[in-house]
Formats: structure tokens, sequence, C-alpha cells
């Protein structure tokens, strides 16, 4: 770390065992991320339970490169739980950054829209065409909402693109307002 770190201490005494705690649970941090310039904690005991006793508040300030995480926990009665707690929420958020820079996010695949262009219902498949021009095979057991057998020529689907041996196919199909784009339209009440 490029500075040192900081462990503030508000409305209670400094202990040396969290001092300690605190310590090692930075340590684990810094191996999570190389690259931590700075780390600031913060542990603040409030009143605000007067009949039910003390209240911990623990923030956490991490510096890397280019990003702060900041996580704040609290916990009734347990100093030692809201730490935990802190630590692992900041874990998870310098992960899933890490992960960001090093650019190991799961990218999800992006819907299209087509048209149903051909169906065989007795055999349990059909063709989809998509926005390119080139049709998508799909299936009986490719279709989400609704069944199969409620589709037609000519209806407007959303699906996910599969490279299959045997070519392109669609995978999860769907019908409804997102694929046709065409709003409900309210008619008031009825007229007696």
């Amino acid at each position: 770390m490029q500075v040192p770190l900081q462990i503030v201490y508000h409305d209670m005494p400094r202990s040396d065992a969290l001092d300690a705690r605190i310590r090692d649970k930075v340590a684990k941090l810094e191996k999570l991320h190389p690259h931590i310039t700075s780390c600031r904690v913060t542990v603040d005991e409030n009143d605000r339970h007067r009949q039910r006793g003390k209240h911990f508040c623990v923030r956490i300030d991490v510096r890397v490169p280019q990003h702060e995480i900041a996580v704040n926990r609290d916990h009734d009665e347990d100093v030692y739980v809201a730490l935990r707690d802190a630590f692992n929420a900041a874990a998870r958020k310098i992960e899933d950054m890490a992960r960001l820079q090093r650019r190991e996010v799961k990218v999800h695949d992006v819907p299209l829209r087509g048209t149903v262009a051909r169906l065989f219902p007795e055999e349990g498949y059909g063709f989809i065409a998509g926005p390119d021009g080139n049709e998508f095979y799909f299936s009986r057991e490719n279709v989400a909402e609704p069944s199969f057998d409620k589709l037609e020529t000519g209806m407007i689907v959303q699906f996910i693109e599969d490279i299959a041996a045997e070519g392109r196919q669609a995978k999860r199909i769907t019908v409804g307002k997102h694929a046709t784009g065409v709003e409900p339209v309210s008619t008031g009440p009825a007229a007696s």
C-alpha cells in the first residue's frame, strides 16, 4: 500500500485486539488486489439504542488505481460481526472490480428479433427469419413463451442465437410486447 493503513475510532476506546483483526483483514484484501493504494477503516460506536445496548458501525474506504470502494456495515452488540460483514462486502467488491479490470466479466447473450418464417407442427420444428435475413432453426423445446403450438407464421419473436454443428439455431424464443413493440390499447370503461 502506498499510504499506510488508517484505523479511526469514534466514541469508543482503541483496542489492540480489534487493530490486529483489522490488519489481518486488510492483508487478505491486498491478496485479492495487489494494487491497493490506501485503506481507511472507521469503527464507530453509537448509543442509538440505549435500552438495547451498543450499536457499532464499520466503514471501509479502499482506493485502487482509478477506483474507490466504500462499504458500511452495522451491528447491534458485536463490533467483530460488523467488522467481518464490512470486510466480506469489501472483498466481494474488490473481486468484482478486479474481474472487470481483467475483462473476465460474463457477457450475456443479446436477444435478437425475427419473424416466424415456416412452421412444421407435426415434426415439432420451424424456422425464424432473423434481422440479417438468415434463417434460424428451432425445435419445440426451444420455445419459452407461449407454447410451440400457439406460434403462427408471421409472428414477431425474440430469441437468442446459438451456433450448433448443424448451423444457426434459435433458443429461448418468446412472443410478447417486448418482441412486437405493440403496446396494449386501453379502451376505457365499457358503455352500457
